[in-house]
């Protein structure tokens, strides 16, 4: 069973992009609070960080205030994750370090992430199931 997740950047990204996609289904799912999002403060710096940026803003057409209400509401159901250990250098992008380390030290049941190729090898040394966000709808019981 999927419960407890740490999401990638892209699946967030992703999810406020399109109301259609896979990604906007999973964060529906954590707003109905069927999924329980874990964090590190350094990877919520991230999420927060990548969807400010121009080229994201464009792509999702939210204002900087509602970026930051949404923020405010995900925060608000991310369960937060302290890093007693770091795993690093365990996958292909470095940039994706922090989203292992908080599963790991998380106990997450999955990442959620359309980049699964990066996380593959990670994911089977440390028992953690690399999902990409359809694969998670499927999973989760309507």
């Amino acid at each position: 069973m999927v419960g407890r997740i740490v999401l990638d950047t892209s699946v967030l990204v992703a999810g406020l992009r399109t109301r259609s996609g896979a990604g906007n289904a999973v964060l529906r799912l954590i707003a109905a609070r069927r999924l329980v999002p874990l964090a590190t403060p350094p990877l919520f710096l991230e999420y927060e960080e990548v969807l400010q940026r121009p080229e994201q803003r464009l792509a999702h057409g939210l204002t900087p205030a509602a970026i930051e209400e949404f923020l405010a509401e995900f925060a608000a159901l991310v369960e937060p994750v302290e890093v007693h250990f770091r795993w690093r250098p365990q996958v292909r992008d470095p940039n994706h370090e922090m989203v292992l380390e908080a599963a790991i030290n998380g106990r997450a049941d999955a990442v959620i992430t359309y980049n699964v190729a990066d996380f593959a090898t990670a994911g089977k040394r440390f028992d953690i199931p690399i999902l990409r966000p359809a694969d998670v709808l499927k999973k989760v019981k309507r």
